[in-house]
């Protein structure tokens, strides 16, 4: 037995012998040789015993002249003997021998005979294969032969041509292509590529028969471009372009653009806004997600100015390269927002995630990390995913792919890797490598030309496999050479056509040999050569043969002997380790194989790259509150480092954590998501495609704190002096020092309406007061200060006031408010604002919002009509709240005349408006519309039509992006404006009525349903309200539409409206979601049912039941199963109903398994089976089973009486017994009064009760509960007078009680007590009457002149009187007669010498004052010598009964 132990990624595999196919061959081979070796060593003894016998008859005859004539004689006869039995075992032995030998030879000749046999068919399969196989390669040449001859390099027949269109209108840009393979054409504006699913609707692209069309649908100003067409395929590319340009109707409202065209257009001005300003509201932070996750990094920000069609670029990058929309990560920007997310996260997604906001004025942009842990293993302990997947000089058969290891800081060591590979199109996924790779690195063979691939990892430890990397990008098995051969030649003027360089060769027959063979990669497990093509190499296709040969052993062997390599690259595996190969290489084509190559230098299999060693000294200093900066040495030996892992432990623990789960590329690293105040420990390890270095040195212990920050800002500003040349400004100290002493003040200095702050003090001022000279008289100026600390200069003081407030919407009790934001928002922007009003002439001012308000427009309601108010507003940021603006000018609360107000609607073809109608409209006035009291001008979402005096605003695609407040005011009227809260319920209300009118409904009868028929069968159907001829519609199963066919057979019954489905078999596979989708005309409807979880289990169960029940019923089967009943009899009946019978079938009757024989055998005519059980009680619990049976089918009904099922029993024979019970009746015994009520059959199991005056009785030793069958009764023991009153009995069957009540007092009692006491008396008497125990026969036999003696005992209290009576007179006693009494209990009656006359009755009468009984005895006399007389046995005497009153007569 083999101790090597298997992989475990290698226990599923099997492994067979070459030779398997021939196993039945070599057996029977065996078996020959062995029976061959067998009959050889029986003839060599036969040999050999023969040698032996002859040995010793010669040496017998040496011996014979030494004995004497008789001793010869007998020798000889002895010897004759012996020589008889030996002849006679030698024929038995030959003839067995024989036998068995011919018997071999008949067997070797039926086995040589099937050995031949299978030899020819193997032959013929082989020759059937080898023509097959020839065949297959013959076809495949020549199909590649006509597709090369086929191939040329895409060509461009009519090329794009330019367009001038006007705005709105739609442009369709052609080209015609052809090529073979048939080329890929992509479509660019301005040298990006165009995807029709970022703009939906904005584009159209087709290609019918190599005619390619672009169409632009309502072409704008920003469609003006040069749009391009490349088409592609594996022998060449080549594109064309146009320029596009769209006018406007009204040139002076035309922006001015440069864009570069191929025509000559008139050179466009530079934009008059050169710079925007940036400024971030809201930053993403760092982030911490896990595999598989989804994220969104966001970041809101204020654009200035805010321009609609001239945006700054928003740019975001990932460890400063730049990031591309990809099927996992998708952007946005617009709307004051810029987003990055993520559909599915992995760990290639870890790193530092920069947004960029690039414009002609500069950049701003804004960092943070986002840390993507490992998923959790399929494996408990398996290892992470690898990542950073890439793929390296693809050819036509063969890819390089490279990736990056996962840190193991809690796992064990990676063993190594599998790499899988999947065509693009497939979800076929195929391990690439038998055996663990240990590097990150390996070439893939084996692949397809032309084919495009899919690459995915999985890393191996040993305690599993990991989850598989993130897929590769799709790579193709293409020769990027080809495209090398293709030369452009020159022709008469401007034309130029492209060939190959293999059409100026001439015809090249045979190529010649590969040149430069080289290893472009060595590596311990593999080596890849590269060479040059043959020149001149044909036109034929080539192919390529590698050899290789052991330095010095002088012989080549043949390394892809079975496979040919159609690329200039090879990966060449299974070399031994420790010896030097050289290798050459040898070009093929149809006519022949070329000379072998230049021989290569000698190259030995080995790692070039080792692992790195460990990083050096590891510093971390602080960072802030939950991050740590850590910093290291690069290591000594840094060979092609991938990075670096970073790994944490809390300081006395010694549990490290990975802190990054990609290598990072720098020496730096700040590791975030620490808990405050905890003391850590960190150290660094390096890695590249080999492995990882060991552990760096741990680091020093460091505690997590902020490091020193900048202090906040000073408040609390007061102008202390003014003399109109300087002034004199006081300041509190600010509220946080940043963790370290304030150094001073700055203070900057700027004129109201000056963009630019100039420095007062260029040195900090320590004090918090400060002088600020030459200033202008007259001149307003604005301040702002900022501390400063050994951290650098903090944040700015707090923001100047708001202005410019406006009134709108004036009502009696409201108006609407609205202002400009300030000129300085200070260091941080503004969130929000307060509005404060009070009456013209009051002098306290009153907060309208408790709550900031970011918006810069509010409604004060709850004002008094009549009255004038002013107003002022305060502005708040993170700061604080600044100062409040100027005062307001007084307004009127109070509404004009027939003020109208904005209605919302519907139109006829279902579009969506808000309309407004003013009466007081000039021909100067304009309406204008606003949304949150900004003027709206995106054409994209709103329309806007004005006929007269009357104005609509229509939302073209409403979503909830259009929830908001809308607003309209007249211009060149009195004020003349409203506004509209369009909220959920009145969008939800609009859109409904709407979709009513744009898409009516086909209304339904019933919605989708389903009932399930027999044999399983399910029905789903649903009903319209009514169809037309020309309705059409779709059943839909979990979103695959289904036709009518055999397993799904569908029908319509358009008079009805019913839509039909039915499923033959219904089963586990058809769970899901089924939809009807009807259209009628315009109309449509949809109804769907929903069969999973639960719901789908009851439906899959009852449609098997129903299938199983078919299939039960199709022989002899129950058509009721075995239920039971009670009969007015109060016997149990159980029944069955039966079904499908014939005069063959068996039905029986079984208990617990065991035959139950009935008096009756069950008519099967009938169809109802019935077996009565009689008295019910516990004996007879059990199963019971009714069986049918005959040569159809059985079936087998059960039912198991016990438990539930009996006491149920017993409760309806006790309502049986319950209502057929006789009234109570009473009954005196010598004991007492028993009360007793008859019925049907009574049961101690039946729940009754005894009550006496309402009060239920309990058994006891004065009134004692019991029964019979046929009633239940009360005995009252000694009945006394607390005995009397109301007594009832009732009996309970579940849900009803049954009563029967009697009074036991007044006369009934004494009556009953009278008798109760007669019936004690007369038990008195008879319990000490005179009686006889026993002893007495009532005959006796016996012969003459024998002595009889009659013995007996008697008994009676007082002792009783015994006289003897011989034929009832009176025995006289004698010598002959004698009676004998002893203890007046034993007497016996003697008669010495029987004789005849002695024959007769004898009779004793035993009594005393209560009475006794009289026995009597037949005595037969027979003569000695005589026959017996034939008497019946004896037995006891019956006695006859005394009275009492004669007895005492008598005495």
């Amino acid at each position: 037995m083999s101790l090597v132990t298997v992989p475990f990624y290698q226990k599923r595999h099997r492994h067979f012998d070459q030779s398997y196919r021939n196993i039945q061959t070599r057996y029977l081979l065996d078996e020959y040789a062995s029976k061959k070796r067998a009959s050889t060593q029986a003839s060599s003894q036969k040999s050999l015993s023969q040698r032996s016998s002859s040995q010793r008859a010669s040496s017998q005859t040496s011996l014979g002249g030494t004995i004497c004539r008789v001793c010869a004689k007998r020798v000889s006869t002895q010897e004759d003997e012996e020589q008889e039995n030996r002849s006679r075992y030698q024929s038995l032995v030959a003839a067995y021998g024989e036998a068995k030998r011919q018997r071999f030879l008949s067997e070797l000749a039926h086995l040589e005979e099937d050995v031949h046999l299978a030899r020819s068919q193997a032959r013929d399969k082989l020759d059937k294969y080898a023509i097959q196989q020839m065949m297959e390669d013959k076809l495949a040449w020549e199909r590649h032969t006509f597709e090369e001859r086929i191939s040329r390099a895409p060509e461009i027949l009519v090329r794009l041509r330019s367009h001038t269109v006007w705005e709105r209108m739609s442009v369709k840009l052609c080209f015609t292509v052809q090529g073979f393979p048939t080329p890929v054409v992509q479509w660019y504006k301005d040298g990006s590529l165009i995807c029709q699913a970022a703009e939906p609707g904005k584009y159209r692209i087709e290609s019918n028969y190599g005619v390619h069309t672009l169409e632009i649908n309502r072409a704008d100003f920003d469609d003006t471009a040069t749009y391009s067409a490349v088409a592609t395929n594996a022998h060449g590319q080549v594109s064309t372009n146009a320029a596009v340009v769209v006018r406007r109707f009204r040139g002076d409202e035309e922006p001015f653009r440069s864009v570069g065209l191929p025509i000559g257009l008139p050179l466009s001005s530079m934009i008059p806004y050169t710079h925007f300003d940036v400024q971030f509201l809201e930053k993403f932070g760092v982030t911490f997600r896990r595999e598989g996750e989804t994220v969104t990094l966001k970041c809101t920000m204020l654009v200035t100015p805010d321009l609609k069609r001239v945006q700054p670029r928003a740019e975001w990058y990932r460890d400063d390269v730049l990031l591309k929309e990809s099927k996992w990560t998708k952007m946005f920007f617009g709307e004051g927002q810029a987003s990055l997310s993520f559909s599915h996260l992995h760990k290639d997604d870890e790193g530092l995630y920069t947004l960029r906001i690039v414009s002609r004025g500069g950049v701003s942009d804004h960092s943070a990390f986002l840390f993507v842990r490992d998923a959790d293993p399929l494996v408990t302990g398996a290892p992470g995913a690898p990542m950073d997947l890439q793929c390296h000089d693809a050819n036509r058969d063969y890819v390089i792919v490279t990736w990056k290891p996962p840190n193991t800081t809690t796992e064990s060591p990676v063993m190594g890797y599998f790499v899988d590979r999947c065509e693009v199109g497939t979800n076929n996924w195929v391990q690439c490598n038998d055996a663990p790779v240990k590097i990150c690195k390996y070439p893939v063979t084996g692949l397809f030309e032309g084919r495009s691939y899919i690459f995915r990892v999985r890393a191996v430890n040993s305690a599993g496999i990991s989850r598989p990397s993130r897929v590769s990008d799709a790579v193709a098995a293409l020769d990027p050479l080809d495209l090398r051969r293709l030369q452009a030649v020159h022709l008469e003027g401007e034309k130029e056509i492209a060939i190959y360089q293999d059409d100026l060769e001439g015809d090249a027959q045979v190529p010649g040999p590969p040149t430069g063979v080289h290893a472009s990669e060595i590596s311990r497990n593999y080596v890849v050569l590269s060479w040059e093509p043959p020149t001149p190499r044909g036109k034929d296709p080539l192919m390529y043969f590698i050899e290789k040969s052991v330095v010095g052993s002088g012989s080549w062997q043949r390394v892809n002997a079975q496979t040919a390599v159609r690329s200039p690259r090879y990966a060449v595996f299974d070399l031994m380790e420790g010896k030097s190969y050289v290798f050459r290489v040898l070009s093929a084509n149809r006519h022949g194989l070329s000379e072998p190559s230049e021989i290569t230098s000698p190259i030995q299999a080995q790692d070039v790259t080792v692992v790195p060693s460990a990083p050096g000294r590891v510093l971390a200093s602080r960072n802030t509150k939950t991050s740590v900066v850590v910093q290291w040495d690069r290591p000594k030996h840094e060979e092609d480092l991938l990075g670096y892992y970073v790994d944490c432990c809390v300081a006395g623990t010694n549990l490290w954590e990975p802190c990054n789960h990609k290598p990072i590329g720098y020496n730096r690293f700040v590791v975030h998501g620490l808990t405050t105040g905890e003391q850590y420990i960190f150290r660094v390890k390096a890695v590249n495609a080999v492995g990882m270095s060991e552990n760096s040195q741990e680091s020093d212990v460091i505690k997590v704190q902020a490091a020193l920050t900048v202090p906040s800002h000073p408040y609390g500003i007061t102008l202390l002096n003014c003399d109109g040349h300087s002034m004199t400004l006081g300041w509190k100290v600010p509220k946080f020092s940043g963790g370290s002493p304030i150094l001073g003040y700055y203070l900057d200095k700027r004129e109201v309406h000056h963009k630019n702050w100039h420095e007062v003090n260029s040195s900090p001022s320590k004090p918090t007061i400060l002088t600020v000279d030459g200033l202008t008289e007259g001149s307003l100026y604005e301040f702002k200060i900022a501390a400063v600390n050994l951290a650098g200069i903090g944040e700015p003081s707090d923001p100047s006031p708001a202005y410019d407030l406006t009134f709108c919407e004036v009502r009696d009790t409201s108006l609407v408010m609205l202002w400009k934001a300030p000129v300085y928002s200070g260091s941080s922007p503004v969130s929000g604002y307060f509005v404060d009003f009070r009456e013209e002439d009051a002098g306290e001012w009153i907060t309208v919002n408790q709550t900031t308000t970011a918006s810069r427009y509010l409604k004060v309601s709850d004002l008094q009509q009549g009255k004038t108010y002013v107003f002022r507003v305060r502005a708040v940021n993170a700061n604080g709240v600044g100062k409040p603006s100027d005062t307001s000018e007084p307004v009127l609360v109070e509404a004009r005349p027939g003020t109208k107000e904005i209605s919302a609607g519907v139109d006829e073809q279902g579009n969506i408006y808000l309309g407004f109608d003013c009466q007081e409209m000039t021909d100067a006035s304009q309406f204008t519309w606003c949304k949150s009291y900004e003027e709206i001008s995106d054409d994209e979402r709103f329309k806007i039509e004005t006929v007269g005096d009357h104005s609509k605003l229509y939302l073209k695609n409403p979503d909830k992006e259009d929830l908001g407040t809308y607003s309209v005011s007249v211009s060149d009227t009195d004020g003349v404006s409203s506004s509209f809260v369009l909220d959920p319920e009145e969008l939800e209300r609009l859109m409904a009525l709407s979709n009513e009118i744009k898409n009516p409904t086909i209304p339904l009868k019933s919605e989708l349903a389903y009932e399930i028929f027999d044999k399983g069968r399910v029905r789903f159907w649903l009903q319209a309200e009514h169809l037309s001829p020309d309705a059409s519609y779709r059943f839909i199963i979990n979103d695959r539409e289904v036709s009518d066919s055999e397993i799904h057979r569908i029908k319509c019954d358009k008079a009805t409206g019913i839509i039909e489905m039915v499923m033959d078999r219904f089963s586990i596979e058809n769970e899901g979601t089924y939809t009807v989708q009807i259209h009628d005309g315009k109309a449509k409807s949809q109804s769907s049912l929903v069969l999973i979880g639960d719901a789908f289990k009851t439906v899959l169960e009852e449609a098997e039941f129903q299938r199983k029940e078919f299939l039960r019923k199709q022989g002899p089967h129950f058509a009721e199963y075995l239920h039971w009943d009670v009969t007015e009899e109060c016997e149990v009946r159980l029944v069955c109903k039966v079904a499908n019978t014939k005069k063959e079938t068996v039905f029986k009757w079984l208990k617990d398994d065991v035959l139950y024989e009935t008096e009756t055998l069950p008519n099967l005519e009938r169809g109802i089976c019935e077996l009565l059980i009689p008295k019910l009680s516990k004996k007879d619990h059990g199963e019971y089973k009714a069986t049918l049976k005959d040569d159809r089918g059985q079936d087998v009904s059960i039912l198991e009486i016990a438990g539930k099922v009996y006491d149920d029993m017993i409760l309806a024979m006790s309502r049986v017994c319950g209502k057929s019970a006789s009234p109570l009746k009473v009954l005196c015994t010598p004991e007492g009064i028993r009360l007793q009520c008859f019925m049907k059959y009574f049961t101690d199991e039946m729940k009754v009760n005894w009550c006496h005056k309402d009060a239920k009785i309990s058994s006891s030793e004065h009134m004692r509960i019991g029964g019979s069958e046929e009633m239940a009764w009360l005995q009252i023991c000694e009945p006394t007078e607390k005995d009397k009153g109301k007594y009832t009995f009732e009996i309970f069957d579940g849900k009803d009680n049954h009563q029967r009540s009697l009074d036991l007092s007044g006369q009934a009692f004494d009556e009953a007590f009278a008798e109760f006491q007669q019936f004690k008396a007369a038990a008195f008497a008879e319990k000490n009457r005179g009686r006889l125990i026993g002893g007495l026969p009532d005959v006796v036999t016996i012969m003459e002149g024998k002595t009889l003696n009659l013995t007996c005992t008697v008994f009676g209290n007082p002792d009783p009187e015994v006289i003897w009576f011989k034929n009832d007179q009176d025995i006289q006693l004698s010598e002959h007669f004698s009676v004998k009494v002893e203890q007046a209990k034993y007497v016996s009656m003697t008669i010495k010498g029987v004789t005849s006359e002695d024959s007769g009755k004898y009779s004793i009468n035993i009594k005393n004052k209560y009475g006794g009984e009289k026995i009597d005895v037949t005595v037969s006399v027979y003569k000695h010598g005589e026959k017996i007389p034939d008497m019946a046995p004896p037995q006891q005497a019956k006695p006859k009964l005394i009275p009492a009153s004669a007895s005492a007569a008598g005495q």
